[in-house]
């Protein structure tokens, strides 16, 4: 009945014609009208491919249904009604447009089947995402997003170079499971590296996530990373390697979180981590550990924007995310600080949340197929994230000293939106089923056994002990004014020292050149001025014997010549 209907051309248009209506009510019911119209089609069409067009011979499917595809097509346009719902109040044109734009950029590439389908809105998310950046209207942010957008416009240009170096080895631009017996598959998935934040690769998203604006992040929060996990589901599932790649992401974002002042940059850290656990999923690649990551991504895009939106609303209210200014927010935001703590126990896999329903099929998959010191990496992570996201959050922002601040609760329409974030976050943890319908493969798992209830209880208790512990003590890392280092230092201090160097050697290189060119044409000038210029020699008014006398000696020479050649 849809089959007319492309969801990300909904986004698309919804974004072109927003700058036409009104800002007002009208626009705002506009914005929300889009992320429910879009998702009809991927509820009532059936699995298959559609929208396919042919180019220069080759057949390009820019609408692939199927049980993958589904799982993040579907909590992408849930993220972008909730998101949207959240930035309701907002009146910017620059955001809205942009927010519209990214969200349907990122559906579309979920529902590419091809290389160049899949480069082209690859790129619409960078684009369009840099202007939730820029539209904070700052010096800073102006330089964050175009940091930001070179990293991702890099990795649109490595992707496409791996589609045709693909394309030129196999014959196929298709976007399925790809071998790395060829150089263009090791392109496109140092690409997909790139925005899923490998390591070394991982710090664009510290740099540029809390430079957006307050509702910005939220957004930003729900697409970028997790459409290149689904690109490294589809396209490398069962590789190896991926998981000692995804155990490293796990576990130093722990270390740079604790020590984090800025509330919004703990969270992405802490995003940082989770996308470990999902690679790590996506290495193992059995069909308990994809359906592990395809949930785990569903619920991390719910619980992430749910903690985004409350320290977003504190900053809203506040003017800041600092842990070490804030405190006491409870006494006038206890709304912001239930669903915070909601959030908290959401990332920290309390039973009955909605990480612990994810995160546990990762882990026994882990297990399963043999990968122990994998699974135990896991462990520590999951104790990490418990003590950065489930306690420093919460507690930093709204427990941990009165900052005198008294600031009203949050708007009405994000409470709504952090109101039914939290609801779902409940709800998927008390019915897992729901979720576990819809997974690429069919699931049988059950996350409530008593030894995974048990295991988790313990490992928060001891977490929650050792975070107390560490407080009382003085030796958990005070909340300071301060701005952590990490990989970021390369090219924001040594790049940048290193070009201005080279700059100035460059520079005082060339000036000596000049320098010495200048002084040799000018020497030569002197020389050909004493001899030709006015006073020179030969502009002299010489004695007319003089000139007699050269004649004379001219024709002395023609004749000696002459005689010297008759016979």
């Amino acid at each position: 009945m849809f089959e007319w209907l492309h969801p990300a051309l909904v986004y698309l248009v919804g974004a072109l014609l927003l700058p036409l209506v009104p800002n007002g009510k009208a626009r705002a019911f506009l914005i929300l009208l889009v992320p429910i119209v879009g998702v009809i089609p991927l509820l009532t069409m059936p699995f298959g491919e559609f929208f396919q067009l042919n180019l220069f011979g080759e057949t390009l499917t820019t609408f692939r249904l199927d049980k993958l595809s589904f799982v993040f097509s579907l909590i992408f346009s849930l993220a972008a009604l909730l998101s949207l719902i959240y930035a309701w109040h907002v009146r910017d044109t620059m955001q809205q447009v942009a927010a519209l734009a990214y969200a349907g950029s990122a559906i579309g590439a979920a529902l590419a089947g091809d290389l160049i389908t899949l480069f082209v809105w690859w790129e619409g998310t960078a684009i369009a995402s840099v202007f939730l950046i820029w539209a904070r209207r700052t010096e800073g942010s102006y330089h964050t997003g175009m940091r930001y957008l070179i990293i991702q416009i890099a990795s649109g240009v490595v992707l496409l170079a791996g589609a045709a170096i693909h394309y030129r080895e196999t014959g196929s631009l298709a976007f399925e499971a790809f071998s790395l017996d060829g150089v263009g598959a090791w392109f496109i998935l140092l690409s997909f590296g790139i925005k899923c934040a490998f390591p070394l690769l991982h710090n664009w998203l510290q740099d540029s996530y809390p430079a957006a604006t307050v509702t910005g992040t939220v957004i930003l929060s729900a697409f970028t990373t997790k459409l290149a996990v689904y690109a490294l589901a589809r396209g490398f599932a069962g590789t190896d390697f991926l998981i000692p790649i995804g155990a490293t992401m796990t576990l130093f974002p722990i270390f740079f979180a604790v020590i984090e002042n800025d509330l919004r940059r703990v969270l992405t850290y802490s995003l940082n981590n989770q996308l470990g656990f999902m690679v790590v999923g996506i290495g193992v690649g059995s069909e308990l550990a994809i359906n592990g990551t395809a949930a785990h991504a569903f619920s991390h895009i719910l619980y992430k924007a749910l903690l985004f939106m409350s320290v977003g609303a504190v900053l809203h209210r506040t003017g800041t995310a600092k842990g070490s200014e804030l405190g006491g927010l409870y006494k006038t935001m206890p709304w912001t600080m239930v669903f915070c703590v909601i959030g908290a126990a959401s990332i920290s896999a309390f039973p009955l949340f909605s990480g612990f329903i994810s995160k546990s099929m990762i882990l026994s998959a882990a297990a399963k197929d043999g990968h122990y010191i994998t699974w135990l990496i896991l462990l520590f992570a999951s104790a990490g994230v418990f003590h950065h996201s489930g306690i420093k959050i919460p507690y930093f922002a709204f427990f941990a000293h009165d900052s005198g601040k008294r600031p009203a609760e949050a708007p009405w329409n994000m409470l709504l939106a952090m109101g039914l974030t939290a609801f779902l976050c409940i709800a998927i943890g008390v019915w897992p089923n729901a979720l576990y319908s819809i997974l690429p493969y069919d699931v049988k798992y059950n996350p409530y056994t008593s030894t995974h209830v048990i295991t988790q209880f313990q490992l928060l208790f001891f977490s929650a002990i050792a975070f107390g512990t560490l407080m009382r003590t003085g030796i958990y890392p005070p909340e300071l004014k301060s701005i952590n280092l990490d990989t970021d230092w390369t090219y924001r201090k040594i790049i940048p020292a290193v070009i201005k160097f080279v700059v100035m050697f460059v520079s005082a290189v060339w000036s000596e050149l000049v320098r010495g060119a200048a002084n040799s044409v000018s020497a030569i000038q002197n020389t050909l001025a004493s001899f030709y210029g006015p006073e020179g020699r030969v502009a002299r008014v010489q004695p007319t014997g003089y000139m007699v006398l050269w004649l004379a000696i001219l024709l002395g020479a023609a004749l000696l010549v002459n005689l010297v050649e008759l016979p």
